[in-house]
């Protein structure tokens, strides 16, 4: 997945991750959100969602997929997670993602970026 901002009250987040790396039906990844002008909020921590191997045919087919997972920082506070993904078209390896990240009751960051798969697990 490529960095991807959001704006918040004042201001703004940016979400980064490595390469996520596929085990089982579960994408991992590190990332780092950095909070501007609130540094103080910044973190890093794991991420991982959950994409069954049907739900990738189905990517591969053009279609559009859900998908749900958790992040977890390194405080070890979990942050629920839920998306969706578009193939840019049939048999395409990129297309648009939607993740939405829970971080309390009252806030939910919603970051919209691109992926793409790299034939590496």
């Amino acid at each position: 997945m490529e960095p991807a901002n959001t704006s918040i009250y004042v201001g703004s987040v940016n979400l980064a991750m490595q390469p996520l790396t596929r085990r089982g039906a579960v994408y991992s990844a590190d990332y780092v959100a950095k909070v501007f002008p609130y540094f103080f909020f910044n973190e890093r921590g794991g991420i991982s969602i959950e994409v069954s191997d049907d739900q990738l045919h189905q990517l591969k087919r053009g279609e559009t997929i859900s998908f749900f997972g958790h992040a977890n920082n390194s405080n070890g506070k979990d942050r629920r997670i839920e998306g969706r993904a578009t193939a840019e078209a049939a048999g395409a390896d990129h297309g648009k993602i939607k993740v939405r990240v829970r971080v309390s009751k009252h806030i939910e960051l919603v970051f919209n970026t691109v992926y793409r798969f790299t034939g590496k697990e």
